[in-house]
């Protein structure tokens, strides 16, 4: 299975975050998937590679051209595989095309943004795709949270807690993507109140 990861980008985060991502994508890894990610060196991206890679996966690493010729982010050296693209949208379009699978890492903004992106779009039924967030840490409480109180508030229908699911160990993790079915998933109910 291709899974794509999105995570924080940065070197900055406390190490037992990027520890714990790259152990987590090491065990994906062995079990045969693959990865597709934003192509960073750093951060969970960064461990998210070098786990897959130690496990002998394959690489889809995937950028814009202005990160590169920014210098905002360094490259993963090691890819099998490695698309430039002209702008962020385009990128995420190829993430999101090529993976059978998600795994959201903790990360800030463009991680929030990545995992509402495909929320929505599972939501509108565009995929039917497993979502797992990995909680490492208990970093997606506060997000857990937010979400669970705007369902109860009913500005989103409680059927979206059945689009993906906050998982605290790395074997629930790989339980949920490789087990996942969205058999029962009222998609109809996603927009009615």
């Amino acid at each position: 299975m291709r899974i794509c990861v999105f995570g924080a980008a940065s070197n900055r985060i406390d190490k037992k975050y990027i520890d714990d991502c790259r152990e987590l994508a090491r065990k994906l890894g062995a079990r045969g998937h693959n990865l597709v990610f934003g192509a960073g060196g750093e951060g969970l991206m960064g461990a998210a590679a070098q786990g897959f890679k130690e496990s002998g996966a394959r690489l889809h690493g995937v950028i814009p051209r202005f990160f590169i010729d920014s210098g905002y982010e360094a490259v993963f050296q090691g890819l099998d595989e490695f698309t430039l693209t002209e702008t962020m949208a385009e990128r995420k379009r190829i993430m999101e095309d090529e993976a059978e699978a998600f795994v959201v890492t903790p990360g800030g903004i463009g991680t929030f943004e990545e995992f509402f992106e495909v929320l929505t779009l599972k939501q509108l039924g565009r995929h039917k795709k497993p979502i797992a967030v990995y909680n490492c840490y208990g970093y997606f409480d506060g997000i857990q949270k937010f979400i669970d109180g705007i369902i109860d508030i009913k500005f989103v229908n409680k059927e979206c807690r059945l689009l993906y699911k906050v998982l605290n160990t790395h074997d629930e993790v790989i339980d949920y993507i490789e087990n996942d079915s969205p058999v029962g998933v009222k998609w109809d109910l996603l927009k009615r109140n």
